[in-house]
């Protein structure tokens, strides 16, 4: 695998960053997962945008424009010869001393692409549903690590991970700061009661699938509606499904052990997962 590494491509075994990078000491950096279908990027200068807004707001340079920088994600593609793949795209504010001050990091920012394969959830949570909890780690408050940052420092979302692991849970739902539901360890979450599909307004990371499901959904009509949800709207709702780049859409049947509507995949989340699939055939950058 050739690794896309400061204007150059190495091999994998070579793909080095110094022990002073700011990424790496203090996951001082910006990142962003990507897919691929059949040759197609998908939604790849939404998530180009996601990415240097949220540099832009860590006060990162990035020195490549987002032409430049689209070109180098399908070099890096091309190069290892993938026709599906999951594209990791990181940028680090490079090396610095041992201190915090970004002012003390010198030379350029950091940039490598990393492309792949992945499957985040086995077949059968597709197909069935997927059982989630509630853990208590809850989403950072937005005048910390505001949760739109897509950051290095994802320290507050892999220690959900470890507590819905350490229960037997492949995935949680996260709560923000006034207690209501903000999104999963790694994906945006919905709900639909009554025909109208329904995803919180705030505490959560702007998805990218997240936001083709409510295009999708106004395309066909069905009703939506970004609003506060607690756990008494999730665990009494007729359906339930996660969304994000790696996960897709994926159906939720049961949550802290209370089943969602019939405790089946529903048919409006099939829906979606069919028009979803379609989607991504048809629309991204050819490469």
């Amino acid at each position: 695998m050739k690794i896309y590494l400061n204007g150059k491509f190495v091999d994998q075994k070579d793909a080095k960053i110094s022990v002073f990078d700011h990424g790496f000491l203090y996951g001082d950096g910006a990142f962003e997962g990507i897919r691929s279908y059949n040759h197609l990027v998908f939604k790849l200068d939404e998530h180009l945008d996601r990415l240097y807004e949220t540099a832009h707001t860590m006060m990162i340079k990035i020195p490549l424009t987002k032409k430049q920088m689209s070109k180098v994600v399908i070099d890096t593609l091309k190069i290892n010869k993938l026709k599906d793949a999951y594209i990791r795209l990181v940028i680090t504010r490079g090396e610095g001393d041992l201190g915090l001050d970004p002012k003390k990091c010198y030379g350029e920012t950091g940039i490598i692409v990393i492309t792949d394969k992945i499957t985040l959830y086995p077949k059968e949570m597709y197909d069935n549903g997927m059982e989630i909890i509630t853990v208590p780690t809850i989403r950072n408050h937005p005048e910390a690590v505001n949760p739109r940052l897509k950051s290095l420092n994802y320290l507050n979302n892999i220690m959900a991970k470890i507590e819905a692991s350490n229960s037997g849970y492949s995935e949680a739902i996260m709560m923000d700061h006034q207690g209501f539901v903000a999104e999963c360890t790694g994906d945006n979450i919905f709900i639909v009661k009554k025909g109208v599909l329904s995803t919180p307004s705030q505490g959560r990371l702007k998805g990218i699938t997240r936001d083709v499901v409510l295009d999708l959904a106004a395309k066909v009509k069905i009703k939506t509606q970004e609003c506060l949800l607690t756990r008494h709207e999730v665990y009494t709702a007729d359906e339930c499904f996660l969304t994000g780049t790696a996960a897709e859409i994926i159906p939720v049947v049961k949550v802290d052990g209370r089943p969602i509507g019939d405790g089946k995949p529903g048919a409006l989340t099939k829906k979606m997962i069919k028009m979803f699939r379609e989607e991504t055939a048809k629309d991204g950058v050819r490469y």
